[in-house]
């Protein structure tokens, strides 16, 4: 996931850098006033957009595929974790005498304030 945030980045100022050479060179408009940062940052945006888009297809699964192995071994994890709850509960149930052994048996006993 790292790697692919860092070509993202990396792909982001080398957009900004070629576009602000480009309205040096008066090939690109610049900025009104003061903007001219902002004018090319936001060009940098919207151009790095669609390359990273091609360019960085590969890094791009392989950190898709990461974050699909984590969430499927958190659930895993999640789903052993609840299972032997459930088996430590039912055991603790199964060996208490004083409690019912069905829902229906304990709406049926009185209650007590």
């Amino acid at each position: 996931m790292f790697r692919y945030t860092a070509l993202r980045f990396g792909l982001i100022v080398a957009c900004f850098g070629v576009i602000w050479g480009l309205v040096r060179l008066r090939v690109l408009p610049a900025g009104l006033g003061d903007s001219n940062y902002l004018w090319v940052a936001l060009l940098a945006l919207i151009v790095s957009a669609p390359l990273s888009w091609v360019l960085l297809r590969g890094a791009r699964e392989q950190a898709a595929q990461k974050v699909s192995d984590r969430v499927e071994r958190t659930r895993m994890n999640l789903a052993a974790s609840a299972s032997q709850e459930d088996e430590a509960d039912d055991e603790a149930r199964a060996s208490s005498p004083a409690a019912p052994a069905t829902p229906a048996a304990r709406d049926s006993e009185p209650h007590t304030a």
